[in-house]
């Protein structure tokens, strides 16, 4: 990774900026997983209908992904730290207003505006490191940071939120936010610069409107997807988000000050980055997903064991983060990312074996390895869709990344999810349910959950081979899954290794790649 000479270098003000700037990831990424736990609790104090509860869960991310473009863009726009300071006051108002909810429809409005308030704080935390850090090796470092941080709240959300509903109720799991706020609030006034772009217009209303209709059509289409398998509705919403884009992106060429200028798109470091971006998160949301499934309902480990026991692999995803910078001075970023992905194929390989084999010890170092072959990957195709773009369209970038990462992780879950899901009913038909009542076959049918709930009504003997026949279903669509991950890894390096092949990182400040021009009015 080369680098100009005038290039200037970040002082103490930049690192310990960059401190503050891990905080709010921490937290977006522990609200995505500390609820998880609390959803018992909350279940018999409010008791939700079984829609309302889906709600309380999926609406966070929903308006996460559907806002990240408009929220990234108003940052270039307004200025990313104030931007980032607005939305973290939102973010501990409405975390105060979730932890009090005195009823489902309460905590469902509290949700929806926590899910708001996170859309502003990755494309801003992010597009400000793309100003504070102009030394390539220097920002690539600072981005193993920013996604170490991300990492290790969804490692320590289940640990911490498993503490605190050992002691409070439910809704302390969402006061964690409070003080880390208030403590962002108080010093990134003095730690962070402020930065928009001098030249931004107006917020063109309409295309906010649409990129957001068009990103919450689609995703939830793939959940949809994800939670009933193939069938009409899911795939109208999904084209009617398709639909939308379309008429979206069309009006972005039409426009002075567009939302984002689709030009980028023509540069092939930044479309290659943001597809490999988007094929990594989909095999790794995907494995997390599965696997902590995997960890409860087969092997019989507590969420707060299963989330104990996965630490080893966010500790290895930590450190392949921060050594990403390390790397590149001996390797280019194509190869690291290719062998990353190669290492991680070897994963997701080891790992349809251990699911087999039903070994708690093999299956932590299988997901370790994987975790350990992804994180350079995550750190280079961020730093190369933030780097090969001018600074003043940072924000933008940083929110088309993080908008590819999310629906990566939706295909990722819907797909595999299907995968598993389709194996695991087809091994549990008649033959393997003879015996048990017309209703609960039904029901142990359509999820593993499902079957364990049914065990414990069953007799000893019926439900204990209910339970085995189950498990097995289960693994068999795992291990299908993961061989599913190792090909796509491959694919996904070959692709890497091919598009990048004889060139270096892109970097829009030294020149190897020239700004794009303003639109022509």
């Amino acid at each position: 990774m080369n680098k100009a000479p005038d290039t200037p270098r970040a002082g103490r003000r930049e690192w310990i900026g960059l401190a503050v700037l891990a905080l709010p990831c921490l937290l977006y990424s522990m609200d995505m997983t500390v609820l998880n736990l609390a959803v018992p609790a909350l279940s018999a104090d409010l008791r939700p209908t079984s829609s309302q509860l889906l709600w309380i869960v999926d609406i966070y991310g929903f308006f996460v992904a559907g806002a990240l473009i408009t929220m990234g863009t108003l940052g270039d726009r307004i200025g990313r730290r104030k931007l980032l300071l607005i939305g973290a006051t939102a973010f501990g108002l409405a975390s105060i207003f979730a932890a009090f909810a005195s009823s489902a429809e309460m905590l469902i409005l509290a949700r929806a505006v926590l899910g708001l308030s996170a859309a502003t704080l990755a494309p801003s935390t992010l597009s400000l490191l793309r100003n504070m850090f102009h030394d390539p090796q220097e920002r690539t470092f600072a981005i193993g940071v920013w996604i170490s941080a991300f990492s290790a709240g969804g490692a320590i959300g289940p640990v911490v939120g498993g503490v605190l509903l050992a002691y409070f109720w439910w809704g302390s799991v969402f006061l964690i936010a409070v003080p880390v706020m208030l403590l962002l609030l108080a010093v990134a006034p003095f730690l962070l610069p402020e930065f928009r772009d001098p030249d931004a217009g107006r917020l063109d209303i309409r295309s906010a409107a649409l990129s957001i209709a068009a990103v919450l059509a689609v995703i939830f289409g793939i959940k949809r997807l994800a939670e009933y398998g193939i069938g009409v509705e899911p795939f109208l919403y999904i084209i009617a988000g398709l639909l939308i884009g379309y008429v979206f992106f069309r009006r972005q060429k039409t426009l002075k000050d567009p939302l984002i200028d689709v030009r980028l798109f023509r540069r092939p470091a930044f479309s290659a980055a943001l597809a490999t971006n988007l094929f990594t998160v989909f095999v790794a949301f995907g494995s997390f997903f599965f696997v902590a499934q995997y960890l409860q309902l087969v092997l019989g480990l507590s969420p707060l064991k299963a989330g104990l026991v996965s630490l080893p692999s966010s500790l290895a995803f930590i450190i392949g983060s921060t050594l990403t910078q390390k790397l590149t001075t001996r390797a280019r970023p194509p190869v690291i990312m290719a062998c990353g992905l190669f290492i991680a194929a070897l994963g997701f390989l080891a790992q349809s074996w251990a699911a087999e084999v039903q070994s708690v010890t093999a299956m932590v170092l299988t997901f370790t390895l994987f975790s350990l072959g992804l994180a350079p990957v995550f750190t280079l195709t961020t730093d190369l869709i933030v780097g090969s773009v001018p600074p003043e369209r940072a924000g933008a970038a940083a929110a088309m990344s993080e908008t590819g990462a999310e629906l990566g992780g939706a295909l990722g879950v819907a797909v595999l999810g299907s995968i598993v899901t389709a194996l695991y009913r087809r091994s549990m038909e008649a033959d393997a349910l003879a015996g048990i009542p017309a209703g609960m076959a039904d029901t142990a049918r359509d999820t593993l959950g499902g079957a364990l709930a049914v065990a414990t009504e069953l007799p000893a003997v019926l439900g204990e081979t209910l339970l085995v026949t189950a498990r097995e279903a289960f693994t068999n669509g795992l291990v299908l899954a993961s061989l599913g991950s190792a090909v796509i890894a491959i694919l996904t390096a070959v692709l890497v290794l091919g598009i990048f092949r004889g060139s270096n990182t892109p970097d829009a400040e030294n020149g190897t790649d020239k700004p794009i021009p303003a639109p022509a009015e």
